[in-house]
């Protein structure tokens, strides 16, 4: 008996060990300039970052995909343009990143250059609303992530713009559906979308493909 209580303790301590390794959302990463950025990036303008797990779903999105031309719709101070800029490394891929708040965007460029992958993300400083309509060819991957009650504005303008297989991603969803109802309503209901709910992290994210 007392060795079968043993042998239970051992499987428990395992099972859980196992489980911890698979809900690391850092695992497999070994980039020494970008893995410390994504463990810990401190605000100096304030602000919100996506949690670690929601960064790595993107990630993996684009890697299991092959993604190869990426656009952010809030940069904010670079975090979830991190793991995106980092997906498309390997995937020889790019990604233009939008923010209307100048100093929010210097600093993004900052973390960018010193992560070394400023040649990967292009950023830009201006209204989404104004800068979407002006951006020439298509993309296969899109992250939204901006003011919440213009989300359904920035589907209307990008959906155009998508290529066939291409996804449209979302975040806050869960958290603010309050916030993106219409937004919502519309990749539920538009019969070129298919699409599926992430909530790994309360926040939520909404991962729409393109038909």
């Amino acid at each position: 008996m007392k060795h079968t209580g043993l042998l239970c303790l051992v499987l428990i301590l395992l099972s859980a060990t196992l489980t911890g390794q698979q809900n690391d959302p850092f695992r497999g990463i070994s980039d020494e300039k970008v893995l410390p950025m994504l463990k810990h990036l401190p605000y100096r303008h304030g602000g919100m970052n996506v949690p670690a797990e929601d960064g790595r779903l993107l990630y993996d999105i684009i890697l299991e995909n092959g993604y190869q031309r990426g656009l952010e719709i809030g940069t904010s101070n670079g975090y979830s343009a991190l793991w995106l800029g980092l997906a498309f490394k390997e995937t020889g891929g790019r990604l233009i990143t939008l923010e209307i708040e100048p100093q929010r965007a210097r600093e993004a460029q900052e973390n960018f250059e010193h992560a070394e992958l400023d040649d990967i993300i292009e950023s830009r400083i201006n209204d989404a609303l104004k800068e979407i309509p002006v951006l020439e060819g298509k993309f296969d991957f899109v992250f939204i992530d901006a003011w919440k009650p213009d989300y359904d504005k920035y589907l209307e303008l990008i959906l155009p713009k998508m290529k066939p297989g291409g996804v449209i991603t979302a975040h806050n969803v869960t958290s603010q559906g309050s916030s993106v109802r219409d937004f919502l309503e519309e990749i539920q209901n538009n019969p070129k979308l298919t699409t599926t709910i992430n909530r790994s992290s309360r926040a939520g994210v909404s991962i729409s493909y393109v038909k």
